[in-house]
């Protein structure tokens, strides 16, 4: 099998959304950035985003969707970390690179880690809340929904310690949220 490496030195690279011509859009969790890789080492930073975009959907409207976790920098038991702006769901436009904060909380609830994204053929789409750890704590993660009418984030399931990726069914009635356990927790 034949490989060709598109880019080199991204800042934890996540979330790719491959299009026709061959270009890849991605985050770059650790730079805060929507980035496009060209192929031959080419990148271009499509939006300056902040936090900690973790995933990324192309939606039904054309833009790109992302799931930032609000950033996770190396907090030495502080909480919150020195980075983090509030765990969002953002709204990219790709010829513009504008871009919106459309979520921040589900009902009263704040969203502390939004994880990975998927749209549904209604144009509705799901997304994990991973949560945050902390010194001596941790948020319980959960699945989550919005409509395609965008009237507000559902919570489907949560009381799981690690919802990371989320991804549908070919025919599209069972949502998997991807359990996550870092070895050594012992949990």
């Amino acid at each position: 099998m034949d490989f060709e490496v598109m880019a080199e030195g991204l800042m934890f690279p996540e979330g790719p959304v491959v299009f026709p011509d061959g270009s890849v859009v991605l985050v770059e969790i650790r730079r805060g950035t929507l980035t496009r890789c060209w192929g031959a080492g080419r990148t271009e930073v499509i939006a300056e985003l902040g936090g900690g975009p973790n995933g990324a959907a192309l939606g039904p409207d054309g833009a790109i969707w992302v799931a930032n976790n609000g950033g996770m920098g190396a907090t030495g038991g502080q909480w919150p970390p020195s980075d983090y702006s509030g765990g969002r769901i953002e709204r990219v436009d790709l010829a513009t690179g504008r871009f919106e904060r459309v979520f921040t909380h589900c009902g009263d609830r704040p969203l502390n880690g939004p994880n990975d994204l998927v749209f549904d053929r209604t144009g509705g789409f799901w997304f994990t809340d991973f949560g945050k750890m902390r010194a001596h704590d941790r948020d319980f993660s959960s699945l989550n929904y919005v409509g395609a009418g965008l009237d507000g984030v559902r919570k489907v399931h949560d009381r799981v310690l690690s919802y990371n990726g989320v991804g549908l069914s070919p025919d599209e009635t069972v949502a998997y949220g991807r359990h996550f356990q870092r070895p050594g927790l012992g949990l």
